[in-house]
């Protein structure tokens, strides 16, 4: 029984090493959804090591961004506006770049859905 806990802490543990890995990867490129990410990486965490959470949550790049969305559910208007912004010059991009009718519009529908999805949380000022 004990091999098992010890197996799946040490699978929280590197998945949640990797989501960390690829959401600071996402800062740089807008493929990657940063803040999704650092949010898997605080679950994943926090269900296997309270110093590895602890050492996130107190992250001065991202651990506020993070507490404050899993406390009260609020992003804040900058990250917002990074957000949108970014998704949106990427997916206008890629439609450019794609000559395939259904996928330009699969593409369009992502971006209004996750548009809308960001904009339904509150916000607050940092």
């Amino acid at each position: 029984m004990r091999s098992v806990k010890n197996i799946k802490k040490a699978i929280y543990i590197s998945a949640g090493s990797i989501s960390l890995v690829l959401g600071t990867i996402g800062i740089f490129t807008p493929i990657l959804p940063t803040t999704p990410l650092y949010l898997l990486t605080a679950w994943f965490y926090a269900r296997s090591s309270d110093s590895l959470y602890n050492k996130a949550m107190s992250n001065k790049y991202f651990g506020d961004i993070v507490r404050n969305f899993q406390e009260n559910k609020v992003i804040p208007p900058k990250a917002k506006f990074i957000s949108i912004s970014t998704l949106w010059v990427t997916i206008l991009l890629s439609i450019y770049i794609v000559n395939i009718l259904w996928v330009r519009i699969l593409l369009l529908i992502i971006a209004i859905c996750v548009t809308i999805h960001i904009l339904s949380y509150r916000s607050f000022n940092r």
